[in-house]
């Protein structure tokens, strides 16, 4: 497999702007007060990209999947997302084990 100029300059453009997007996020919100309502915005991101990870496979696959996907977004409204992923690994590799 082989890397050309073209696709190498495209990967690190894609990186640099993702830092810059990160840190330029990072000190807009030093200096900046969130409203409560603005700060509970916020807070609903991680969950929402989690959902938008997981809901394809809940329709793409069986239904140990399916299940697993449910409780990982369910988790996801209460728990951090790596304790919501936790359980969807889990959840899937219980169900997988027990034949479904």
């Amino acid at each position: 497999m082989s890397l050309d100029l073209a696709t190498f300059v495209a990967i690190l453009a894609m990186a640099t702007a993702t830092v810059l997007t990160r840190q330029v996020g990072l000190v807009v919100l030093k200096f900046a007060t969130l409203s409560p309502s603005a700060q509970r915005r916020l807070e609903a991101i991680p969950p929402a990209v989690m959902v938008a990870v997981v809901t394809p496979t809940a329709f793409a696959t069986g239904p140990a999947e399916s299940i697993a996907c449910a409780v990982t977004v369910l988790a996801a409204l209460k728990l951090p997302m790596l304790a919501a992923a936790t359980a969807g690994v889990a959840t899937v590799a219980l169900l997988r084990f027990a034949g479904l």
